[in-house]
């Protein structure tokens, strides 16, 4: 009598765990905060953690993912040849030497501002615009396009840089006073484009005819840097005509809003633009030791006006006497933060949660250009003094 035997059932294969997954990993690794120190303390995980967080290519996929919440890094001293200076706490402190970009022999560089990771400078001496990514350590430079490039030698040019839909791609923004009639000012910009490598064409703009306020023709004001608000840059016009120059990024135009009056009353620069609490454009205005937030409406008519919203008291946030100045120094776009001086202290206030913290003291007061982006630390090339290391990405 033969032994039946039991037909072995064939095994099936092993179901791997999400962890065991390199594409699920990689977009769980993804979603961590986008803090400098993130990556570097996955990557001690494991060997297999550590490839993945280190990878050049989940890096780029890693700063694309945070572009809209970028983490705000620090500043840069535009008055002291661009030097950074890290606002973030260790871990995640970015060391002051990282970022730092050298101008050539006797060269000068004047910042214009920070948007989307990138940095826009004038390189002074071959009259040159400079577009920088500090963590990459990117550069283009720009030749001024000839139609602004006249008017450029005989008056302050100003601009802005922003990335186009989160790629790698970016655009330019120029503009300048564009004659030296005073009583028909116009002001010129024009937009270049790193997908296409070309500068477009010349758009211009008439400045209201008013009675001038001063002796000196209206500026696009460098002292404060453009603001971005719902698909519109906005500088500060000063001089003759003050209030705010726009150029709209869908329609290629320019135009001109005016501010409330009582404003222009205390001084050109006590108000700043911002955006506005909900989007749109904003304005901090600075009186005594109070900021008012204003914001632009429109009615049911389609009739521009402007609206004092909340105001923030300094004085009951901050041990301040009745004799204390307060000067506005730059506002970060994505993490909604001023930051502004105060006896004798630089200090840094979100304008949503009104969190304060000093950041150092100082009696100079330079302009400083806050700089927001996606930044990691690097693994295993020595640990300084800072609490974490760097990836190069240059």
């Amino acid at each position: 009598m033969s032994c039946l035997r039991r037909r072995s059932r064939p095994r099936s294969p092993a179901v791997k765990t999400p962890l065991e997954d390199d594409d699920l990993l990689s977009e769980i690794l993804l979603r961590l905060p986008p803090q400098p120190s993130s990556l570097p303390r996955a990557s001690l995980v494991c060997k297999r953690w550590r490839s993945l967080a280190t990878d050049p290519g989940f890096f780029r996929r890693f700063r694309r993912h945070h572009r809209r919440n970028p983490p705000l890094l620090g500043i840069f001293n535009r008055d002291a040849d661009l030097s950074f200076i890290p606002t973030l706490e260790a871990p995640n402190r970015v060391p002051p030497g990282r970022f730092s970009l050298q101008p050539g022999d006797g060269g000068r560089f004047l910042s214009l501002g920070c948007r989307h990771g990138l940095v826009l400078t004038l390189d002074v001496k071959p009259n040159q615009m400079l577009v920088w990514d500090p963590v990459t350590g990117d550069q283009h430079r720009l030749d001024i396009p000839p139609g602004l490039a006249t008017h450029a030698e005989k008056t302050t040019v100003n601009g802005a840089v922003l990335r186009v839909g989160g790629g790698a791609h970016f655009q330019v923004v120029l503009a300048v006073n564009g004659n030296d009639d005073r009583q028909h000012e116009r002001v010129l910009a024009c937009v270049y484009s790193s997908a296409t490598g070309l500068w477009g064409d010349l758009i211009s703009t008439r400045l209201p005819s008013e009675v001038p306020r001063s002796g000196c023709p209206t500026l696009v004001f460098t002292g404060k840097t453009a603001v971005m608000a719902r698909g519109s840059l906005y500088w500060i016009l000063a001089g003759n005509f003050a209030g705010i120059l726009e150029f709209d990024l869908e329609k290629q135009s320019l135009g001109v809003i005016q501010v409330p009056v009582h404003m222009l009353e205390e001084g050109d620069y006590q108000f700043s633009i911002m955006q506005a609490e909900g989007g749109g454009l904003g304005l901090l205005f600075q009186t005594d030791l109070s900021f008012q937030l204003w914001k632009r409406k429109t009615d049911c008519d389609g009739v521009d006006s402007w609206a004092l919203g909340r105001t923030i008291e300094l004085d009951k946030l901050l041990c301040l006497d009745l004799w204390s100045s307060v000067i506005i120094l730059g506002f970060a776009e994505n993490n909604n933060v001023v930051f502004f001086w105060t006896s004798g202290n630089l200090f840094m206030v979100h304008l949503e949660s009104l969190q304060f913290k000093t950041l150092f003291e100082t009696t100079i007061l330079p302009h400083y250009h806050p700089f927001e982006s996606v930044y990691t630390a690097d693994v295993g090339v020595g640990v300084g003094h800072d609490g974490v290391d760097l990836f190069h990405h240059t």
